[in-house]
């Protein structure tokens, strides 16, 4: 005879766990289906470890999706506050790492014994290595997998994305959406280093562990945080923010003194530093390898030359290239290295203040199986708990 439950949630991750814990509260009978060998492994491997649960500048605008309006309601009634409150609860310590990134200051294990305290508190039962699993409906939702047969009033798709295949990511929450009729937007990768072929994959190779603030822009949207080089493309904080904006086959533009004008710092030096050499005057401003690299690719007629010998017409056109480096990548690291993905079910299919499906009553979805993906410093982690508060509170 197959197990029986008010709710069944497939995947134990952030929305998962958060999701059980509002459900059992409420004193549904709920499991939790992972099929990994444990719970949380992307909450134990983000912050590198110390996991940025949150954003204290949580806003909607802090979020992509082809409906930019579905996640206020989720993210309205439940904020990062909520979340705060209980980490404190469970006496966690934190910090803001800037920009309001919030962080552990020990271990992600603590924000996952969290989660998984509150479940047993909530009386949820939590299965791993639940694989090979298939769903049907009939009068209710039937699962079976490798543990068994389970049969539930609701189910909760809350399997992730495709990011980092190592983790266990797969498409399992994407086709089984399809099974039950879901429109399903196409996904790629999301806060992924870019990558390079040809002069300027050689030229970032040389670069490798370079690291700088700048301003990367990709159709239209900029973001001013460190950059880093790397031996096949470009990383840091501002190229991860802007490849979730960029289209394969278009540039992006990167202005390497973005909080200066490099205009002012030239002209400048004519009557400031008359007898310096650019290249010395640049180096004050800009990592000295990147300099040199420059230099070779764009002004090396002037590479020797003192400031004041200089025409200002080349100094000017030097001071564009430095705040406008056109860019094309070839590729981004793929799901590889992504921290999310882009796209997935489509917001139009669900109630954006259950996550219930319209079409199909009893299946939700939440977290990053839906086409709601945050900016990079906690916002994916606020989706997944408010998401899943808002289905918890109702399955």
């Amino acid at each position: 005879m197959p197990a029986r439950f008010d709710v069944i949630i497939l995947g134990g991750g952030a929305a998962g766990l958060m999701c059980a814990i509002a459900a059992g509260q409420r004193g549904r009978r709920v499991v939790v289906l992972e099929s990994a060998n444990k719970t949380g492994k992307k909450i134990l491997m983000s912050g590198g470890g110390r996991c940025n649960f949150t954003n204290l500048h949580c806003s909607p605008k802090d979020y992509l999706s082809a409906n930019p309006h579905f996640c206020i309601s989720a993210l309205s009634r439940y904020t990062q506050w909520d979340f705060i409150t209980l980490v404190e609860k469970h006496g966690i310590a934190y910090h803001d790492k800037g920009a309001g990134q919030l962080f552990c200051d020990n271990s992600s294990k603590e924000i996952l014994a969290m989660l998984e305290t509150e479940c047993e508190s909530a009386g949820v039962e939590i299965l791993t290595h639940c694989e090979d699993a298939a769903v049907a409906f009939d009068n209710g939702y039937c699962v079976k997998n490798t543990k068994g047969a389970f049969v539930g009033d609701s189910l909760v798709i809350a399997t992730g994305g495709l990011s980092i295949p190592k983790m266990g990511a797969s498409d399992f929450g994407y086709r089984l959406a399809k099974q039950f009729g879901l429109n399903v937007l196409d996904t790629r990768a999301g806060l992924v280093p870019f990558t390079f072929s040809g002069a300027m994959h050689e030229l970032t190779d040389r670069l490798s562990g370079v690291s700088l603030p700048a301003t990367v822009t990709a159709s239209d949207t900029a973001f001013t945080e460190d950059i880093l080089f790397t031996h096949r493309g470009l990383s840091g904080p501002a190229a991860l923010q802007a490849s979730s904006y960029w289209s394969p086959g278009t540039n992006i533009t990167l202005n390497l003194l973005p909080s200066t004008d490099a205009e002012d710092i030239l002209l400048g030096a004519k009557t400031k530093q008359p007898k310096a050499r650019l290249r010395t005057i640049l180096s004050e401003h800009l990592p000295r390898a990147l300099v040199l690299e420059l230099q070779a690719l764009s002004w090396l007629d002037a590479a020797d030359g003192r400031v004041a010998e200089i025409p200002d017409s080349e100094l000017r056109r030097i001071g564009a290239i430095l705040q406008a480096w056109i860019l094309k990548p070839a590729s981004t690291e793929g799901y590889r290295t992504a921290e999310v993905t882009l796209g997935g079910v489509d917001t139009n299919e669900l109630s954006s203040q259950t996550m219930e499906c319209k079409r199909q009553p009893g299946l939700y979805c939440i977290g990053e199986v839906v086409d709601v993906t945050g900016h990079l410093g906690g916002f994916n982690f606020q989706w997944a708990w408010a998401s899943a508060q808002a289905a918890g509170q109702v399955v």
